[in-house]
């Protein structure tokens, strides 16, 4: 007879695993946690039945027949009105009615193919670029990018160069000129502010001095400001009559130097997260300035700087909207123009929920996708 049996594996306790395991350590660990639990759910019995009853099951899809992509859907016999919609639920018929504006504002019908064709080029850009293994070609290619897309992407929506009909800057509108003033500036306003970054921390003092007075003036004016300047007070410096200076470029220019600003401090902080020690290697092999912040310094600093660099392009995502004080008719300011149709009044709440959908899902792929970088570009141990 053996002195020690072998027992037998047993499960853990149900409540040591799974799902009531979570459910017991992050919403009832304790009295206080119970009872936010319980206040969370109450509100959100009082919010979500009455929201889904308005988007979904009381509202109207009548769209009529819709032509998609050359493929025609039939989804009821007629477009409902504003009138037979009804007040119950929400009206989507009116969010494909004003579609068009909502994306292009008043970019000329004909030439939507334009603006089209470069958001598929950017979509595929998103998938062509991971697709690149090689680190050597795919820095190439990005590379290329930087330079060639930019460039593309204005001859396709503004026309000229005697190749495509000239579409001005005020017609843009929607979708549209969001994407474009915010693209541009966290394109334009990134290099500027490691440059700015890189002078508040260097050893010369005229340069020193330069960034500094340039941040701390432009982070102590408000973003409405500059663009009120950029686009009423700078005109009066200039020749009576000189209106060279497009209004959409002007707004772009302060848009990208107010950014910069914001950029130049989160990076900074990302430089000083850096230890000392790295420089000093760097001085060590006989790298030289450019060298060693190149390939030692900024790597680093950026990889560390990575959730602050997205929340500022957040935040400039969502400032967008102020370019209507000057005129610019961004989404936002479309929903507002297109309440005012006769035949759809009393219909902005749809439109300014589908802005919300809109402005949600792009905000919310940046965040996932910073998220997906700070994965990837992490070195640090992780138990």
């Amino acid at each position: 007879m053996s002195v020690f049996d072998q027992q037998a594996t047993r499960k853990p306790p149900i409540s040591q695993i799974g799902a009531v395991l979570w459910f017991k350590t992050n919403l009832f660990s304790s009295w206080v946690n119970t009872g936010l639990t319980a206040a969370s759910l109450y509100l959100l019995y009082l919010i979500f039945p009455p929201l889904l009853d308005w988007m979904f099951f009381n509202a109207s899809f009548s769209f009529g027949t819709i032509n998609f992509f050359g493929f025609e859907i039939k989804f009821s016999e007629e477009m409902a009105t504003n009138k037979n919609c009804g007040r119950v639920g929400a009206c989507w018929p009116y969010i494909y009615e004003k579609l068009y504006m909502y994306t292009y504002g008043f970019y000329p019908r004909t030439e939507t193919w334009r603006p089209n064709t470069v958001f598929a080029l950017t979509a595929l850009l998103f998938v062509i670029i991971p697709l690149v293994k090689n680190y050597k070609y795919k820095n190439r290619v990005i590379l290329s990018l930087i330079v060639f897309y930019p460039i593309v992407s204005f001859v396709l929506i503004s026309g000229g160069f005697g190749v495509l009909t000239v579409v001005e800057t005020h017609l843009w509108g929607g979708l549209l000129l969001t994407l474009v003033i915010a693209s541009v500036g966290i394109i334009v306003s990134f290099p500027i502010g490691v440059l700015l970054a890189l002078g508040r921390q260097s050893e010369l003092r005229i340069i020193k001095l330069f960034s500094t007075i340039f941040i701390e003036f432009v982070r102590a004016v408000p973003l409405i400001t500059i663009l009120f300047m950029a686009s009423f007070v700078l005109p009066l410096f200039l020749e009576p009559g000189n209106n060279s200076i497009d209004k959409l470029l002007r707004a772009l220019i302060g848009i990208a130097l107010f950014q910069a600003a914001y950029f130049a401090e989160v990076i900074r902080g990302g430089l000083q997260a850096i230890p000392r020690g790295q420089y000093e290697a760097a001085d060590a092999i006989g790298l030289s300035y450019f060298q060693k912040n190149a390939l030692i310094v900024l790597p680093q600093a950026l990889k560390i700087s990575i959730p602050n660099i997205v929340g500022s392009s957040i935040s400039l995502f969502k400032d967008t909207t102020l370019v209507l004080i000057i005129g610019l008719m961004d989404m936002l300011a479309m929903v507002g123009l297109t309440t005012a149709d006769p035949y759809w009044l009393g219909r902005e709440t749809e439109g300014y929920v589908f802005v919300t959908i809109v402005m949600w899902v792009m905000l919310y792929s940046m965040s996932r996708y910073s998220k997906k970088l700070e994965l990837r570009f992490n070195t640090e141990n992780q138990n």
